[in-house]
C-alpha cells in the first residue's frame, strides 16, 4: 500500500479491523511517548541522550556495582510512569477491547499505563516485566514497588530484601537476564491466533518478541505496523502508518459513527 494516499489507507485499515475477529496488538516504547515516557533508541530517546542510562538496564552492572544500583534507585524514584496518564493510543486499544476485537495486547513497555486505560489484566501479555513491582534476585520476593521506593525517599540508597537480604531490584527484564519462557511462548502462541497483528510504536528489533510478526504471518495474519521510523518488516507489512499514534489509533479502533 505504499503509494495509497493517507486518507485511503486509513480507511482500508479500517475495515480491516472492522471485519477483524482476533487482532493482537503489539506496543512498544512509541504508545507511551505522548503520556511524557522518552522511548530508548529514538532521537530524544532515554539511551540516545544518556549512554550511561544503559548500564542501569544491565544486569551485570547493576548485581556488581553498588553505585548503579544507587543511581537505578534515584531513577525510579523519579520516573515519569508515577504521574504519566494513558493517552489517547492506550484509550484507543481499550475501546478496541470494548468492541470484542482484542484477542490480546503484548506489550514491549513497564510502564503498566495500557491496563490504567482499561485493557483487561488478562489480555495484556508483559513480556518484559513491570515497573510497579520489586523482586529480589536472591530468593525471588516480589512486592509493590511504592513500598520500596518508600525506603528510599527515607533514606536507603540500596534497599536489600526483607526476607533474605538480597538484591533488590524492578520486576522488568533487563540486559543479560532470562525472559520468562512461559510469557514468550504465550505471546508466540497468541500471535499465531491472530486474524489482524498490530504492531504500535515498536521498532520490531528486540527478539524473541519481534519474531511474534512472522508467528502471526505464518498464520495468515494481516500486518499494519504504526511507527514514526522504518522497521525490519515494513517490506512484508499489508499496511504501514508514519502518522502519530495518538492522532490515528482513535479513528482506527473506536466504533463506526
Amino acid at each position: 500500500m505504499a503509494g495509497m494516499d493517507g486518507i485511503r489507507e486509513l480507511s482500508v485499515i479500517r475495515g480491516w479491523i472492522d471485519a477483524a475477529e482476533r487482532i493482537v496488538v503489539m506496543t512498544g516504547a512509541g504508545i507511551s511517548t505522548d503520556s511524557g515516557i522518552p522511548d530508548f533508541r529514538g532521537p530524544q530517546g532515554v539511551w540516545t541522550l544518556n549512554p550511561k542510562a544503559e548500564q542501569m538496564s544491565d544486569i551485570r552492572y547493576y548485581v556488581a556495582d553498588p553505585e548503579v544500583r544507587r543511581l537505578s534507585w534515584q531513577s525510579r524514584l523519579a520516573h515519569p510512569a508515577w504521574t504519566a496518564e494513558p493517552n489517547a493510543g492506550h484509550r484507543a486499544l481499550a475501546e478496541l477491547e470494548r468492541r470484542g476485537k482484542l484477542h490480546a495486547l503484548i506489550t514491549q513497555n513497564i510502564d503498566g499505563l495500557q491496563q490504567r486505560a482499561g485493557v483487561s489484566a488478562e489480555k495484556v501479555i508483559e513480556v518484559h516485566g513491570t515497573l510497579h513491582r520489586v523482586i529480589c534476585l536472591s530468593c525471588g520476593w516480589r512486592g509493590p514497588m511504592q513500598d520500596t521506593l518508600a525506603r528510599v525517599r527515607a533514606g536507603e540508597e540500596d534497599p536489600q530484601c526483607l526476607e533474605c537480604e538480597g538484591l533488590l531490584k524492578s520486576d522488568t527484564i533487563s540486559f543479560g537476564q532470562q525472559l520468562i519462557p512461559e510469557v514468550i511462548d504465550r505471546a508466540m502462541r497468541v500471535a499465531g491466533e491472530a486474524d489482524l497483528f498490530v504492531a504500535i510504536g515498536s521498532t520490531l528489533q528486540v527478539y524473541p518478541v519481534a519474531a511474534a510478526v512472522p508467528k502471526a504471518l505464518d498464520a495468515g495474519a494481516r500486518l499494519v505496523i504504526v511507527n514514526a521510523q522504518p522497521t525490519q518488516f515494513d517490506e512484508v507489512a499489508d499496511a504501514v502508518v508514519r502518522m502519530p499514534i495518538g492522532a490515528v489509533l482513535p479513528g482506527l479502533c473506536g466504533e463506526t459513527s
